[in-house]
C-alpha cells in the first residue's frame, strides 16, 4: 500500500490537511487562545504576518475556530446530559433538527446500539425534562432516547487533532 504525504491529503471539506507547521500553529493557539500572533510567530518560525494569514485560512476552511470556552456550570447550567438516539428511518432530517436546537452542542452520527448521540446542556432538571420529553422524542423519526446525565465533569479538552 502507498504511504500519501500529508501534504498532498484532503480533509473532508476538500481543503487540503494542514501541514506541520499549520498544525503547530493550532497547537499553540490550543494551549492558549489569546496567545499573540508574535508569541506564534517565534515558537514556530514565521513572520508574524504570515502566522496571521495561516489563521485567518485555517478559520476560513473551517479546519479551527477561535471561541471562548466556558464550564456550564458556572454560567447557570446546572445539567448535562448525553442522549442516545434510535431514529425510524433517515437519521439526517433528525440530525439537522437536533442541530438546529440551541440547548444541543453536539450532534454525532454513529453506528452502534445508537443512531445519534447528542450532548445537550441544561439550566436543571426541569429543563433537561422538557428538552427530552417534549423537544427531542416529538421530532419526527425518534423511535427512541436514553439518557445519560453528567454527575461529575472529569476531563475534558480540546488539544487533540495536531499530533503525528
Amino acid at each position: 500500500m502507498a504511504r500519501v504525504a500529508r501534504d498532498s491529503r484532503k480533509n473532508l471539506t476538500g481543503n487540503p490537511v494542514p501541514d506541520d507547521i499549520s498544525l503547530a500553529i493550532i497547537e499553540q493557539l490550543q494551549q492558549d487562545g489569546r496567545r499573540s500572533y508574535a508569541a506564534i510567530a517565534k515558537a514556530v518560525g514565521l513572520s508574524e504576518a504570515a502566522v496571521r494569514q495561516r489563521v485567518q485560512k485555517l478559520i476560513d476552511q473551517g479546519v479551527m475556530q477561535i471561541v471562548a470556552v466556558t464550564d456550564p456550570l458556572t454560567v447557570g447550567f446546572l445539567r448535562q446530559a448525553m442522549v442516545g438516539i434510535t431514529v425510524d428511518g433517515d437519521v439526517e432530517p433528525v440530525a439537522d433538527a437536533l442541530a438546529a436546537i440551541p440547548e444541543v452542542d453536539y450532534v454525532v452520527v454513529t453506528a452502534g446500539s445508537f443512531d445519534l448521540l447528542v450532548e445537550i446542556v441544561c439550566e436543571d432538571d426541569s429543563h433537561l425534562l422538557e428538552m427530552i420529553s417534549k423537544r427531542i422524542r416529538t421530532l419526527p423519526g425518534v423511535r427512541s432516547t436514553e439518557s445519560f446525565v453528567y454527575l461529575k465533569l472529569r476531563k475534558q479538552t480540546y488539544a487533540w487533532g495536531t499530533r503525528s
